[in-house]
């Protein structure tokens, strides 16, 4: 299999899978063949983790007297109990046949039955009459040559990712710019590392695929922390997303409260007393038909009304009125949201920054997102600056350029390295004081500690390059005079060379009967 790269993009079987949702393309609308064939990748991936746990119990069945058909040892590994009619092999054996869609939909109750943490979550409407069969069994035959659940596959969170290129492509399908997505790895991973999820109640009111609270877990495991010490609460409008938010936390045995179904965050929010301690969250860009119009005296406005035509404000409100009093929020915005004046967002803005919530800004570099070129940035904001867990940082704003960071993994995707959202993340911490983080400065070009009357002489624009300035050149001691002596010398050699390249070209074409 190919290198995976951290963010998702470069699979290394993405023609494979489009292939198999091609199949159907031209035979169903496009928000229907996604329901199918993110159903059946989830059963083939529960399928691989089963299988592998078996071949794994019965090769020991012998020395260790492990017996492969004994569910506890499927629990004890977090991995699914799959019952031998709902197995992939099986399916795959009768992909030809004309009951196949059964097949499927009696696989996918049996798995519900055998496992009540996905009851209600599984598709089960592959028999319908309308699915072409023939197509559905070709879908499966491509499915079956993608390793998804194996252990090498589980360990790189292939099945995430899997959804981040299907959602991409299926939001292109369906015509939705950047408004469903997944988010890179990179950047959940920075989001995490800033704010620093050990305790508490962790919220993520458009939580898409989890992957929000995939990085907070594996940020308490590595940091020796207790998993029992976070609550999760997530809420996601998508029902197809929802559903594979469910499977994606129920296959790490994350107990998270989702809100018992799909809902919309803003006319239907599901955890309404929810006071959360952390939020991270990537809601939908720039989002024009959220239904403001219905929203005008809403409670959560308290810094102003958003504009009908764009979610931005609404979202960043509604984060705000979800924290606890020291919570802290962080966030992914489309950066025009630093700097926007539009429908009364400046004023928004400038009542968030003078109410000393904003707490630090990053600019980020382009093409990290594998299905939206929108340049973003993260947003921090803080209930309480003097909350007492850090230094008092009351009248300030930290803000960081990290437009130059990252690294292109291919022609239009970059990716933020290990190194780049350490010290990102370091740099936070040591301004907010934390201990054993060593003393903040700022760096030219990279980040700026900045008092709010400096924003507010900027006009309350929050967009970190006004502020960090230009990095400082190295002096490498050559004189001024010498350094243009050489570029002279230099482009009068290009000039030479290009002189005798037009010379050999022009003697060529007499040869050949053209320029006499």
């Amino acid at each position: 299999m190919a290198d995976l790269k951290n963010n998702g993009a470069n699979l290394g079987f993405e023609t494979q899978l489009w292939a198999a949702a091609d199949k159907l393309r031209g035979h169903m609308d496009a928000s229907e063949y996604k329901h199918v064939v993110l159903g059946l990748i989830f059963l083939k991936y529960i399928s691989d983790a089963f299988q592998t746990k078996y071949k794994q119990l019965e090769s020991t069945k012998d020395t260790e007297y492990t017996d492969p058909e004994d569910r506890d040892e499927y629990a004890a590994a977090n991995i699914f109990w799959v019952p031998k009619e709902a197995r992939w092999s099986r399916l795959q054996e009768n992909a030809k046949q004309p009951v196949i869609g059964k097949l499927i939909d009696d696989a996918m109750m049996a798995i519900e039955k055998e496992n009540p943490r996905l009851k209600g979550v599984l598709p089960k409407d592959y028999g319908r009459p309308s699915l072409d069969k023939y197509r559905l069994g070709e879908l499966i035959d491509i499915i079956s040559k993608i390793g998804l659940g194996d252990d090498e596959s589980r360990s790189k969170d292939i099945l995430g990712r899997v959804y981040e290129y299907f959602l991409g492509k299926f939001a292109s399908a369906e015509g939705k710019g950047g408004g469903e997505f997944y988010t890179p790895r990179c950047v959940v991973n920075l989001l995490v590392q800033m704010i620093e999820p050990f305790k508490g109640r962790v919220f993520d009111p458009c939580c898409g695929s989890g992957g929000m609270f995939v990085q907070s877990e594996r940020f308490v495991e590595e940091h020796g922390g207790r998993l029992g010490d976070l609550a999760i609460y997530g809420q996601e409008s998508n029902a197809t997303t929802w559903r594979l938010a469910m499977m994606n936390l129920s296959i790490r045995g994350l107990d998270a409260n989702l809100g018992g179904q799909h809902g919309d965050s803003f006319h239907n929010d599901l955890h309404k007393d929810l006071r959360a301690d952390f939020i991270l969250a990537n809601p939908p860009f720039n989002m024009s038909d959220w239904g403001g119009e219905r929203l005008r005296d809403d409670a959560r406005w308290k810094y102003g009304i958003p504009p009908v035509n764009n979610a931005n404000y609404a979202w960043i409100q509604h984060f705000i009125h979800h924290l606890s009093p020291t919570g802290i929020a962080g966030f992914v915005m489309a950066n025009g949201s630093m700097s926007t004046n539009t429908s009364g967002e400046g004023e928004i803005r400038k009542n968030m920054i003078e109410a000393d919530l904003v707490d630090c800004m990053i600019a980020l570099p382009g093409q990290l997102f594998y299905t939206t070129q929108i340049p973003v940035c993260l947003w921090f904001l803080s209930r309480n600056k003097t909350n007492g867990r850090f230094r008092n940082r009351s009248g300030e704003i930290l803000f960081i350029d990290a437009r130059k960071m990252g690294e292109l993994i291919d022609r239009t995707h970059r990716e933020l390295s290990k190194e780049d959202i350490q010290k990102i993340a370091d740099t936070y911490h040591a301004w907010r004081g934390e201990e054993g983080t060593g003393e903040y400065n700022d760096t030219p070009g990279f980040c700026k500690s900045v008092p709010l009357d400096e924003v507010k002489e900027h006009g309350y624009v929050l967009t970190p390059g006004r502020y960090v300035g230009a990095a400082e050149i190295e002096d490498d001691g050559v004189p001024f005079e010498d350094k243009m002596t050489e570029l002279s010398e230099k482009l009068y050699e290009q000039f030479e060379e290009s002189e005798r390249l037009e010379s050999t070209i022009r003697k060529n074409l007499e040869l050949l009967g053209y320029g006499k």
